[in-house]
């Protein structure tokens, strides 16, 4: 649907401000889809990325500051996600046996089970993107890419 009628917008001041109001609206689209299909796994989208982060260290250890460095959402409190996925189980804090100032994190084993299944549902946010081929999703990367300099 074009921009103009999802916000009920006529007139732009030019094409920079449409294409400004219509990355805040897309942006904040993906983003509410993504939080409500976490939501039934009982985590955040930023405690999904977390645990995105962990896997992709596994079996290594992975510091707070490269949890940080990674994520998706900058300015999230990295060290309060990680209290949370800690209590549910999904994360696991512990110091580094060189430098004792160092937390080290790392995924449980439930935290690799509730990604699988979350991937198991991905399909079902992957259908959003039914109105591009692999070609149009391949050039809007790049454009995006180019936009951020």
């Amino acid at each position: 649907m074009r921009i103009e009628d999802e916000i009920k917008q006529v007139k732009f001041e030019n094409e920079f401000h449409k294409l400004t109001i219509n990355l805040l609206f897309s942006g904040k689209w993906i983003s509410d889809l993504l939080n409500n299909h976490h939501k039934q796994f009982d985590i955040t989208s930023q405690q999904y990325n977390v645990l995105r982060i962990l896997r992709g260290q596994f079996p290594k250890a992975a510091t707070v500051n490269l949890v940080s460095l990674r994520m998706i959402d900058r300015m999230s409190n990295v060290s309060r996600l990680i209290d949370k996925l800690e209590s549910k189980g999904l994360a696991k804090r512990f110091l580094c046996e060189n430098d004792r100032r160092q937390v080290d994190i790392t995924i449980t084993q439930d935290g690799l089970n509730l990604l699988q299944k979350i991937d198991l549902q991905k399909s079902e946010i992957e259908l959003k993107y039914n109105n591009l081929t692999e070609e149009e999703a391949i050039l809007l990367n790049n454009l995006l890419d180019k936009f951020r300099g």
